[in-house]
């Protein structure tokens, strides 16, 4: 049997969710590799052009999707790195006619110069192509945007190279339920991370409670996950333009997706939102209702200083809440100060002095480092370090309660 490789780019700390996802697909663990910053899937190549709609269409907390053109190669010098590209098959995924772009990256490695090596992988990829088209040493390749794009990415890792197409367009970050912008907002792919590394149960007996929950992401994810939504239900994707994947695998995969979601409803409301700003309740509800969750989420303009535990188990009906968040920090919207005054006001709502919950509470914060902790002066119970966008969080898990 010969295969095909998938691979998944995540942002640090969200690569086991991203398996987590295939795995969630059918893919068998024994088929995906995980390293910092990438999942690799392999796959049949018969069925590689479906798996490609599949993964796209399912993964929640990846970056993008790309398969891999030929086998990883050595390159220490550039003559290296260009017969190893010149020597890969690109006729097989250039259509005639199509542009092509080159970008790349090279870490732990004697080659850097991104551009040079832009430069050069582009070069060779000509030659190679001018070779397969029977054009010989002086052809020209024609390229025209208008007939299609492919976007090629080399990626560098202790001297080992990996070329590879991209098969999303868009970040898959990028649901298509979104379109308003709201001051920082969180990247959807992050945010459905923190709701599967805050260990949450989709309709178990606890409610899911934003107080700083701004365009609504956080929830957003949250109800998309219960509900069996597909995050890339709603948008389109790069590889449907490449004629050697195509739309038809496009409309597969979104109708296998439609097919396998429960929007059915529900007696009970388990996410609850709320922020003090009127202006972005408006954008969470509209965003809600695009994600197609919005008669799942409750939203409301208040002070987060007012959703107490003994507030939340009234306005919820349960007695088990789980407050996530990503409240304003400083650097993003406003001083360090400031940022430090409300990380103390969650810790003194939910937390008691000596950094246990409060009863009927579990407490999942994310924060620049550990300023949380900092700020509060209590370790959290389960750290997890991941980026939102450049900037290096941590997310802050608070569980135990004083025995």
């Amino acid at each position: 049997m010969t295969s095909m490789k998938l691979i998944i780019t995540t942002l640090f700390g969200l690569e086991t969710p991203v398996r987590e996802d295939l795995e969630a697909c059918g893919y068998s663990r024994e088929d995906i590799e995980v390293t910092d910053g990438v999942v690799t899937l392999e796959v049949r190549d018969n069925t590689w052009t479906q798996d490609v709609a599949r993964v796209n269409m399912w993964v929640r907390r990846g970056e993008r999707v790309f398969f891999q053109v030929g086998e990883d190669f050595k390159a220490e010098k550039f003559e290296e790195f260009f017969d190893g590209v010149n020597k890969l098959p690109w006729n097989d995924f250039i259509p005639k006619g199509y542009a092509f772009i080159v970008n790349g990256f090279s870490r732990k490695s004697a080659l850097y110069g991104i551009s040079a090596l832009q430069s050069l992988a582009k070069k060779a990829i000509v030659k190679s192509l001018c070779s397969a088209r029977g054009l010989g040493e002086s052809g020209i390749i024609g390229e025209d945007r208008n007939n299609g794009e492919v976007k090629i990415q080399f990626g560098i890792v202790n001297n080992m190279v990996r070329m590879m197409i991209d098969t999303s367009g868009n970040g898959l970050h990028k649901r298509g339920y979104r379109p308003l912008t709201h001051e920082a907002p969180i990247r959807e792919t992050l945010a459905s991370g923190m709701v599967t590394l805050a260990h949450y149960k989709p309709f178990g007996y606890e409610a899911m409670v934003d107080p700083f929950c701004g365009s609504g992401t956080i929830l957003i994810e949250a109800a998309l996950l219960a509900c069996n939504c597909a995050p890339g239900r709603n948008r389109h994707f790069a590889y449907e333009d490449l004629p050697y994947i195509g739309h038809d695998v496009w409309k597969e995969a979104r109708k296998e997706a439609l097919d396998l979601e429960d929007l059915s409803e529900l007696d009970d409301t388990f996410y609850w939102g709320s922020d003090i700003d009127r202006r972005a309740i408006e954008d969470a509800k509209l965003n809600a209702e695009r994600a197609g969750v919005g008669m799942f989420i409750n939203f409301s303009v208040a002070d987060a200083a007012t959703r107490t535990p003994s507030s939340l188990e009234k306005l919820t009906g349960f007695d088990r809440q789980l407050i996530i968040t990503n409240p304003p920090y400083g650097g993003r919207l406003m001083t360090p100060e400031e940022a430090d005054e409300i990380y103390r006001m969650i810790g003194k709502t939910y937390l008691t002095s000596d950094g246990f919950c409060k009863k009927g509470v579990r407490l999942s914060v994310i924060s620049p480092d550990d300023s949380f902790e900092a700020a509060i002066g209590n370790r959290a119970n389960k750290r997890v370090k991941l980026y939102n966008g450049n900037i290096k969080c941590q997310l802050n898990n608070y569980f135990k309660l004083k025995k």
